[in-house]
């Protein structure tokens, strides 16, 4: 049986004529650029997530970018990031003018926490970038907590995070503003690429829109330079229509990562666990285990298609080589980076997938 890392087809297929019909609706009215299905998926997910302000941009990495900047980013500004994540999170602070540090992770949940926060923080540093990573939430009450302690700003990325919860409110809701990206992959994924900014600071708000548009709000009136950043609509419309859905995938997500846990129990690898307080959305089924790579082959070799997130720590990569870090500095990340193992998970996969899954690893396991 072959197994795809992710259907997207399956979920077209589930809801076609919605989708079908909204890409219709932007098509015949050529509200292509801006217009009311951008403002529609706007509010729909400010409201989704409990914050007044969402701002549609064109991707997730600019979003956190042009975060940065509406946060007031200065060149040479120190921004704390995860060593273990993509590169995006730490490519936007550079982008914005800033300098990344790295954390390294928590063993258990693969996030940063507050102690291997406060070890990067310099007298440089202005704020801190936590990634709810594989769509569990990083311990964000704490991280605020430090970062208002430390007089920082705290900026989500929640681009692996929709839906995810963490106890009393949405991920996305907790720091000064926080970035989610819409690649197709994502648990609410377009057609194409396409990202946004949420935050409940309205005068950060208006500053992020105008410098996503040319530095401006109304047509020709640059008040600064800017960007050029935007959604469009017919993403905007898929995602309209995605949203309705999302919190319905999600347990059935959650459902496949339960079963994944179930038949995976005494094996010698480590299944995911979830941050104390939070509900973890699965936009990834992420073990450990040793042997990665040749398992991952004979996994392959059956037609099962996995993934590896990341296979090297950020600070280990030749783009952050000037930085001068040795993997030991960052030994959890590193050590993720080798054993790591994402299984396929999707909302309508079967449990004869998961089944299928589970036995084909198990004499994988044997054989490596």
């Amino acid at each position: 049986m072959n197994i795809p890392f992710v259907d997207l087809k399956a979920q077209y297929h589930s809801i076609r004529d919605e989708i079908d019909a909204a890409i219709s609706s932007v098509i015949e009215e050529t509200s292509f650029i801006g217009g009311k299905h951008v403002k529609k998926f706007e509010e729909e997910f400010a409201a989704y997530l409990g914050v007044k302000h969402c701002i549609g941009v064109g991707n997730g990495t600019d979003a956190l970018a042009i975060a940065l900047r509406g946060i007031g980013l200065n060149p040479g500004d120190e921004v704390v990031v995860p060593a273990n994540t993509f590169i995006g999170t730490a490519e936007a602070v550079t982008l914005a003018g800033g300098k990344p540090i790295f954390a390294d992770c928590d063993p258990i949940t693969y996030t940063i926490t507050p102690e291997t926060v406060e070890k990067a923080i310099t007298p440089k540093t202005k704020g801190i970038i936590p990634v709810h990573l594989y769509g569990n939430a990083a311990p964000v009450g704490e991280l605020k907590e430090l970062a208002e302690r430390k007089g920082l700003f705290l900026l989500e990325d929640a681009a692996q995070a929709h839906g995810v919860t963490y106890k009393e409110g949405k991920i996305g809701s907790f720091g000064r503003a926080a970035t989610f990206s819409f690649y197709p992959g994502k648990n609410l994924g377009a057609y194409g690429d396409g990202g946004c900014i949420a935050t409940n600071d309205s005068e950060l708000a208006t500053r992020i829109r105008m410098y996503a548009n040319h530095g401006r709000i109304k047509k020709y009136d640059h008040e600064f330079e800017g960007t050029n950043s935007r959604l469009d609509g017919i993403q905007a419309a898929i995602l309209s229509v995605k949203l309705k859905y999302l919190d319905d995938w999600t347990e059935k997500r959650r459902t496949v990562a339960q079963l994944y846990t179930e038949k995976l129990a005494g094996l010698p690898l480590a299944t995911p666990s979830e941050t104390p307080g939070s509900r973890h959305v699965y936009h990834l089924y992420v073990i450990r285990l040793q042997n990665r790579d040749k398992i991952k082959e004979i996994l392959s070799q059956e037609g099962i298609t996995t993934g590896v997130h990341y296979p090297e720590a950020l600070p280990n990569l030749t783009a952050y080589k000037h930085l001068g870090h040795k993997p030991e500095d960052f030994p959890f990340a590193s050590r993720c980076s080798k054993e790591v193992l994402s299984l396929p998970i999707f909302p309508e996969m079967t449990i004869e997938q998961v089944e299928t899954v589970c036995e084909a690893l198990k004499t994988a396991l044997s054989k490596a």
